[in-house]
């Protein structure tokens, strides 16, 4: 399987990143610790080879958060969160509904550059993220398990996808995100951030003899968060 070209642009942005920690080493800086808290809608699809004809699917995100500034600029944010993936069939033609929506624990670790003033700061994240789904449930308002009794089915509309059982939980890519933070009393702020995840796991049989050869997930979250400066 060849790499996207996205982990390239995401590794060799990373080794900027850690140069400037390299080159900042000298500067005197005291180091900051933050602690939080977060939560926000999640809009996500799922990439399949051959394709199927879907939309977004509307989910949430929530979780806790970890930052370590070290530098005047550039510092390390992990997470641990909840959040809804998967992706609705596109049936719009039709008053059938199906969509998919699967659960992870993700844990995010990326590279944090922020810059702007004491009160008002803008940032970008960026870094690897694994996952693992906890759970994976169908909501449809017809027997997807026998679609010949469907009278409304599309045609050419593909099938194999609606009840294949998962075989992999584990998801692992790379997710970046921008946004603004507003620093409240010099130990309290809220954020506003959009992200991106490109996921680069499949979470169905991806050999030569099945049927999908690509089933990844990827998803635009929009999240609204408070941190408290411990130190």
């Amino acid at each position: 399987m060849k790499i996207p070209h996205l982990i390239y642009i995401a590794v060799a942005t990373m080794l900027c990143v850690f140069g400037a920690f390299d080159a900042a080493a000298q500067r005197h800086y005291k180091p900051h610790v933050h602690v939080g808290v977060h939560g926000g809608m999640s809009m996500s699809r799922t990439s399949f080879y051959p394709s199927v004809k879907e939309q977004m699917l509307n989910g949430f995100q929530a979780g806790v958060s970890f930052r370590y500034a070290e530098e005047r600029h550039v510092g390390l944010l992990a997470e641990l969160n909840l959040t809804q993936r998967g992706w609705k069939e596109d049936l719009r033609e039709t008053s059938l509904e199906y969509h998919r929506r699967l659960t992870y624990i993700e844990l995010p670790v990326m590279t944090h550059i922020f810059f702007g003033s004491r009160v008002v700061k803008g940032f970008f994240n960026l870094g690897p993220q694994i996952g693992y789904m906890i759970s994976d449930g169908i909501t449809a308002n017809f027997d997807y398990a026998n679609i010949g009794s469907v009278a409304q089915w599309p045609e050419n509309h593909r099938t194999e996808q609606l009840d294949m059982k998962i075989s992999r939980r584990f998801d692992y890519g790379i997710t970046a995100g921008a946004g603004v933070e507003f620093v409240i009393a010099r130990r309290n702020c809220v954020y506003l951030e959009g992200r991106y995840y490109y996921g680069l796991g499949n979470i169905f049989p991806s050999t030569k003899k099945d049927y999908f050869s690509a089933s990844r997930g990827s998803s635009i979250l929009v999240t609204a968060g408070y941190r408290f400066r411990l130190k």
